[in-house]
């Protein structure tokens, strides 16, 4: 136990049999149970994990992979089903250190946080171990999540080393969140729409000759429509069906006057390219005034969810 609360570890694994071992050797004395789910590995990851010996690790078989939230969901539910009352998601590829875990519980035990994620980008040192693409590939992806999730204070939304109270997991309805490698961001985007509260800890990741199964062309294809699918679902729940705020009249009147107003110009662009005479100055201007007041109404959207972000 940490600070009288019961602690879970889940360590979803697929194909880790090489790293798996030396993670859970490092857990800490304080995790009560480690709960290992092998997503569909074909190396031999469940007997690795089983061969460790610790009286402490329960280990569930994906016949098939489910994916990284798959997998998560299956560990976090029999963590529930065991009493937890604080569950840390561990990934089985070592990039994580578990003996760390304290300074991601912390918050959680002391200062009132519901959910508590590592933060790479905190860590200067650690930044300058992380392979180039992948470190633009994350700066792209937090803007696009701060947009959707609402959490503008949360950088780094990729890392998966993050801490959950059990009462938000039975609040988040753990069936509803992303399977994939959207299951980080997604979560986010639940936990806002209930209002819990989200810290950041800085704790660097490790890379080394682990091989991720996360392909970038895929998420690059994917993600922005999970991301604007999660937006509209985050809008509409939390502004619109549990309690009518402005915020969403900015959002929606502010996307329609941007549409309608970028439309019309191109539209009105390419007429006048095809013609040869130039647009009038009352056209170009039914065109610019809409797009504007649009970008100005998005922008209040999101100072307006700055100050309300739970913190």
């Amino acid at each position: 136990m940490f600070e009288g609360q019961r602690i879970a570890a889940v360590v979803p694994a697929l194909n880790e049999a090489l790293h798996i071992g030396d993670v859970l050797r490092r857990m800490p004395a304080f995790v009560d149970l480690i709960v290992v789910v092998d997503d569909g590995s074909s190396d031999g990851t469940a007997a690795t994990a089983e061969a460790v010996g610790d009286p402490r690790i329960q280990v569930i078989r994906h016949p098939q992979p489910r994916g990284v939230g798959g997998a998560t969901v299956s560990g976090m539910q029999r963590a529930l089903e065991h009493g937890a009352d604080i569950v840390v998601k561990v990934d089985g590829d070592g990039q994580m250190d578990p003996t760390r875990m304290e300074t991601l519980l912390t918050p959680l035990t002391r200062d009132g946080y519901d959910y508590a994620k590592a933060n790479r980008f905190l860590d200067a040192r650690a930044l300058q171990q992380m392979p180039l693409p992948r470190l633009l590939g994350n700066f792209a992806l937090t803007f696009l999540t701060k947009l959707a999730s609402g959490y503008w204070h949360v950088f780094d939304p990729q890392n998966g080393y993050v801490a959950a109270k059990a009462s938000a997991l039975q609040a988040l309805e753990l069936p509803r969140i992303a399977t994939g490698f959207f299951f980080e961001n997604d979560m986010l985007i639940h936990l806002n729409i209930l209002n819990y509260r989200v810290k950041d800890v800085p704790l660097p990741a490790y890379y080394g000759n682990e091989k991720s199964s996360l392909q970038v062309k895929r998420i690059l294809v994917t993600f922005p429509f999970c991301l604007a699918r999660g937006f509209c679902q985050r809008v509409w729940e939390k502004y619109m069906l549990r309690d009518f705020s402005p915020i969403a009249l900015f959002w929606l009147v502010g996307f329609s006057l941007m549409l309608g107003g970028g439309s019309f110009g191109m539209i009105t662009w390419v007429r006048s390219v095809w013609s040869g005479h130039a647009a009038t100055t009352g056209t170009v201007m039914l065109s610019v005034l809409p797009f504007l007041l649009g970008f100005e109404l998005i922008l209040q959207a999101i100072i307006l969810e700055i100050r309300e972000s739970p913190r």
